[in-house]
C-alpha cells in the first residue's frame, strides 16, 4: 500500500475551509471587476526563452521545467516551464495580443503560480496570485496610480480582517534624493534601495551597517537615507506637508514628489479614508522593474503577517517580446499565503456549508415528499440537500451539523397531513413549524 500524502509546499484544505478560500477569492475578484478590470487566464506552461527572459534572479532559481517522458529519454533540454508569477505570463500575452486589445488595458488575473520553495511553514510551492494591472500604450498617466489604494481598500474593507493601512512612495523621488547625495550609479542605487525597503523588518542600525558596511555609503549619506527613510505621515494633511518639504533637489526627486502628490490627493478624492493610507518613504520594494509609485498593505493589528498586497508602476513591461512602450501600474494579492496567515491569526470567521437546508428522511415511503419538498426549495434558489436513505433523526442532525448545513427540514407522514414542515435551525437550537406554501420564503427571510 502507498501512504497517501500531499507533498510539502501545498495547501490541500477539507470542505468548509475551502468555502471560506473560496469566499475571500470572490471577494476579492468581484471588487477588481467593480473597478473595471477584465479576467484573462494564461496557460500554467509557458515556454522557457519567454518565462526566463532574464537570468541570474533568485525567483529564477526556483522554477519548475516541464519535460515530457518522451524527452526525457532522448535527454532534451526542457523546452517548458511552470509560471512563477503572472507577470511575465501578462508581458507576453500583451505583447502577443497588442493590436487586438483595447488599451488602457485593464485586467486582473486569479491563478496558481510554481516556485521551488525550501520546505517551511507558511511557504508555499503552489499558490494562489491575484493580480490586476493597467497597461497603457506609450504612456500611463499617474493617475492610474492613484485607482490602485482605492481597489485596495475597496478588497479588503469587504474582507473585515480589520484595520489596515496602505503605504505609498516613488522611486523617483527615492533615486533622485540619492542622485542629490551622490549616489548616481543605478545598480547603487537599486542595491540601497533594496536595504532601505529592510527597515521595518531589521531595523535602523541593521540598515545602518549595511549601507557603509558592504555599499560603502558615507556615514552622513547613510544619516540623510535615514532620516528620509523614516518619514511617516500622520495624515492627508501632513503627508502633503511632508512631499512639499522635499519639493527640491534633482529633477527626479521634483518629479517624484509630483507624482506622489497627485496620486494622494486623487486616493482622497476617490473616499478611501485618511486613516487607511500613509507615506512611508522606507517603502521601496525590492524588484528593480518598479519606476514610479510603490505601495505596502499591512494589518495594523498583526504587522508581523508582513505585506498582505504589493505592487507599483513599471515603465516598460514587454520590452523582451516588442518594441511598442508599455508602462503600466499593478499590484499583486498572494492569496494563499494571506489565507494561511489570517486562518493562524484566527481573523477569518468559520465557514458554514454552500448548502443551506437539509430535508430529512424518516422511511421510504416518505422519500418522493421530501425529493419534491427539495426541489421547491432549489427552484426558489435556496441550495438544498435531501437524505435519500433513511437514518434515526438525530444522526441527521448530527450530520447537518457537523457539514455545516444550517436548517434541517422534516416533513413525516403527521406534517404532511397537516400542510406544514418542521424546521430546526441549528445556529440558535430553535425549531418552529411553517406552512408549506410558505417555507421557501420564510427560510429565504431568515437567511437574509
Amino acid at each position: 500500500m502507498i501512504k497517501p500524502r500531499t507533498m510539502p509546499g501545498v495547501m490541500e484544505l477539507l470542505p468548509r475551509d475551502q468555502l471560506a478560500f473560496q469566499r475571500m477569492m470572490d471577494v476579492i475578484r468581484r471588487n477588481y471587476e467593480r473597478f473595471g478590470f477584465l479576467p484573462i487566464e494564461t496557460p500554467v506552461m509557458e515556454l522557457s526563452e519567454v518565462l526566463l527572459t532574464k537570468s541570474g534572479g533568485e525567483t529564477e532559481r526556483q522554477v519548475y521545467f516541464v519535460q515530457s517522458t518522451g524527452s526525457l529519454a532522448q535527454g532534451s533540454a526542457p523546452e517548458l516551464a511552470l509560471r512563477f508569477d503572472l507577470t511575465v505570463p501578462l508581458a507576453r500575452y500583451v505583447a502577443e495580443h497588442e493590436h487586438e486589445l483595447t488599451f488602457p488595458f485593464r485586467r486582473y488575473q486569479i491563478q496558481r503560480v510554481y516556485r521551488g520553495e525550501r520546505n517551511q511553514r507558511g511557504r508555499f510551492r503552489e499558490f494562489y496570485q491575484c493580480d490586476i494591472d493597467v497597461i497603457g500604450k506609450d504612456a500611463l498617466s499617474p493617475r492610474y496610480d492613484a485607482e490602485i489604494p482605492a481597489v485596495i481598500h475597496a478588497v479588503f474593507s469587504e474582507l473585515g480582517i480589520g484595520p489596515f493601512t496602505i503605504h505609498l512612495n516613488n522611486r523617483k523621488l527615492m533615486r533622485g534624493f540619492f542622485e542629490g547625495i551622490g549616489i548616481a550609479d543605478a545598480e547603487r542605487q537599486a542595491a540601497v534601495l533594496r536595504e532601505v525597503d529592510k527597515l521595518d523588518k531589521q531595523g535602523a542600525d541593521a540598515v545602518r551597517a549595511a549601507l557603509t558596511g558592504k555599499l560603502e555609503v558615507a556615514a552622513d549619506a547613510a544619516e540623510r537615507i535615514l532620516t528620509l527613510v523614516g518619514t511617516r505621515s500622520q495624515s492627508h494633511t501632513d503627508a502633503l506637508a511632508k512631499l512639499a518639504a522635499l519639493d527640491e533637489g534633482p529633477p527626479a526627486q521634483r518629479e517624484g514628489v509630483a507624482e506622489l502628490r497627485a496620486v494622494l490627493e486623487l486616493v482622497h478624492a476617490l473616499g478611501v479614508p485618511e486613516r487607511a493610507y500613509t507615506l512611508n518613504l522606507s517603502v521601496a520594494r525590492g524588484l528593480d522593474y518598479y519606476t514610479g509609485t510603490v505601495y505596502e498593505t499591512l494589518l495594523d493589528d498583526y504587522p508581523q503577517i508582513g505585506s498582505i498586497c504589493s505592487g507599483g508602476r513599471y515603465e516598460n513591461l514587454a520590452g523582451h517580446y516588442t518594441k511598442s512602450h508599455l508602462p503600466g501600474v499593478g499590484i499583486s494579492i498572494g492569496a494563499t499565503r494571506l489565507f494561511y496567515q489570517l486562518q493562524e491569526a484566527k481573523l477569518l470567521p468559520a465557514a458554514t456549508s454552500t448548502t443551506a437546508v437539509l430535508v430529512a428522511l424518516f422511511d421510504d415511503a416518505g422519500l418522493p415528499t421530501a425529493v419534491a419538498l427539495a426541489t421547491e426549495l432549489r427552484a426558489a434558489g435556496i441550495n438544498t440537500e435531501t437524505t435519500v436513505e433513511p437514518r434515526k433523526l438525530a444522526k441527521q442532525m448530527q450530520y447537518a451539523d457537523r457539514a455545516g448545513i444550517r436548517f434541517v427540514a422534516m416533513c413525516g407522514d403527521n406534517e404532511a397531513a397537516r400542510g406544514i414542515v418542521a424546521v430546526k435551525d441549528l445556529r440558535d437550537g430553535s425549531q418552529r413549524e411553517i406552512p408549506r406554501a410558505e417555507l421557501a420564503a420564510a427560510l429565504l427571510a431568515a437567511m437574509a
